[in-house]
């Protein structure tokens, strides 16, 4: 998603109320029981796992039961302890990938608002250099300095979305720094700083949030792509993309080996998605209006 897709008017009147407009917060209440079930099967991981992750006692390929919800894998582990332990993984990829690039991004992209001139299109190409950059490179590269971890994988993720969120307060900071309320307030002799934490940072933060929600989405599914090729968390956590490279070759015999982890993964990042969704709509009254 680019940054024109979420840009809008955030401050302005609530909406009438209507029957649509009730209907559109059927998404944000749908968005947060798919990601809010998931959250909490990954919390529940930290206290409580079935088996050890690398307890191999239950036998190869054991269908459903037996002390096994969803069975076992090629080498005997428990298929759901798998999956609790990739939901953990799956949510501190995409918390810890986004905490990155908003640290970063914001820190960026206030600084390339300020600057004119050459200074300006030096910091907007390099931007664009950064978003264009792969991510899945990036992550060689990084493992290639480091480690396959998963602390790698949400520094390469995070570093590579930073771009995007640089470029997207950029442009809302520019926009900001152009009302009038703006110049009042430098003219008052409000320091930069203050202006900058006072009257900019207040009204770009919603769509700002909303961007960040969906970079989470992107975050999970980068981190399951890395962990597929073997660049995510090493054995034995066992992340959502490593279940799904491990259970490839065994589909047709054990499919919830892949179907597990796949539906979870779709589930997490349609409900992010959903949250991002509703939480625009709820924040920004104009496209409310459009769709009512």
């Amino acid at each position: 998603m680019t940054p024109s897709d979420v840009l809008g008017p955030v401050l302005s009147q609530d909406a009438p109320p209507s029957r649509k407009r009730l209907g559109r917060s059927v998404t944000l209440v749908v968005g947060c029981v798919l990601a809010g079930l998931i959250a909490l099967l990954a919390l529940i991981s930290f206290f409580w796992l079935p088996y050890a992750a690398d307890d191999t006692s239950g036998g190869r390929l054991a269908g459903p039961g037996g002390g096994h919800l969803l069975g076992t894998d090629k080498l005997g582990r428990d298929l759901f302890t798998q999956v609790m332990t990739g939901s953990r993984i799956a949510v501190e990829a995409g918390l810890g990938s986004v905490l990155l690039a908003a640290a970063v991004g914001v820190t960026l992209g206030v600084l390339a608002a300020f600057a004119q001139g050459w200074l300006d299109d030096t910091l907007s190409a390099f931007l664009d250099i950064l978003i264009a950059f792969p991510t899945l490179l990036l992550a060689m590269l990084i493992v290639a300095a480091r480690s396959a971890t998963l602390g790698s994988a949400i520094l390469a993720i995070g570093l590579a979305q930073s771009a995007v969120v640089a470029r997207l307060v950029r442009i809302l900071v520019k926009r900001v720094l152009a009302q009038d309320y703006i110049t009042a307030a430098r003219t008052s002799g409000t320091s930069w700083p203050r202006t900058v934490l006072g009257h900019v940072l207040p009204n770009i933060w919603p769509t700002l949030v909303v961007n960040l929600a969906l970079q989470f989405g992107l975050a999970v599914l980068a981190e399951a792509g890395l962990s597929y090729l073997g660049l995510g968390a090493p054995p034995p956590n066992a992340s959502w993309g490593r279940m799904l490279q491990e259970a490839q070759a065994t589909f047709t015999t054990a499919p919830a080996g892949a179907l597990a982890p796949g539906i979870l993964l779709v589930l997490l990042v349609i409900g992010v998605n959903l949250i991002a969704d509703g939480v625009r709509d709820a924040l920004d009254p104009a496209t409310r209006r459009r769709r009512t």
